[in-house]
């Protein structure tokens, strides 16, 4: 039986594109604008924190999902751009339902350090494809700084027609 999520012949890159197509994002689109539309998406707020546990290097970001508020919890970074892309990945799972789907192996390190991996990973039924979901997400992150970059340049572009 195939428990994959998503239509077969889809590459990560696919589906991230898919998502990102679906969403409405505004004119002029900046982090915290994206923000608001993932909470639109998701419908419950979202706090996003530097968490000091988290290395910046196996995991950068966690994502934990309640029935009132999503939150993002990041490595911290001297570099502002890392930061982002740590939340853009985030958001990228929010956006793809990664939620409804797996508990990535890093996140179980993570929420449970006490116990091995390997035995969370049975017991909350773990799918084999969550490299692919990771590859998801982080497509999606790409997607979404390209299109902050973009909007941040737009205005310089504009100006230069009045020349």
């Amino acid at each position: 039986m195939n428990n994959h999520p998503y239509p077969s012949g889809q590459s990560a890159a696919e589906r991230a594109a898919r998502a990102f197509d679906g969403l409405t994002l505004p004119t002029h689109v900046n982090l915290e604008r994206l923000v608001g539309v993932v909470e639109g998406v998701r419908r419950r707020p979202i706090q996003i924190e530097a968490a000091g546990a988290l290395n910046g290097g196996s995991v950068c970001g966690l994502w934990l999902s309640t029935d009132d508020v999503e939150i993002i919890l990041h490595a911290i970074s001297p570099s502002g751009l890392h930061r982002q892309q740590f939340v853009l990945h985030e958001l990228g799972h929010m956006v793809l339902r990664h939620d409804e789907v797996v508990v990535p192996v890093d996140y179980i390190e993570v929420l449970f350090p006490n116990l091995s991996a390997g035995l969370v990973s049975r017991v909350l039924a773990r799918s084999s494809f969550t490299d692919d979901l990771e590859a998801a997400a982080e497509s999606l992150a790409d997607l979404f700084a390209a299109a902050i970059r973009n909007s941040a340049k737009e205005p310089r572009s504009f100006e230069r027609v009045f020349e």
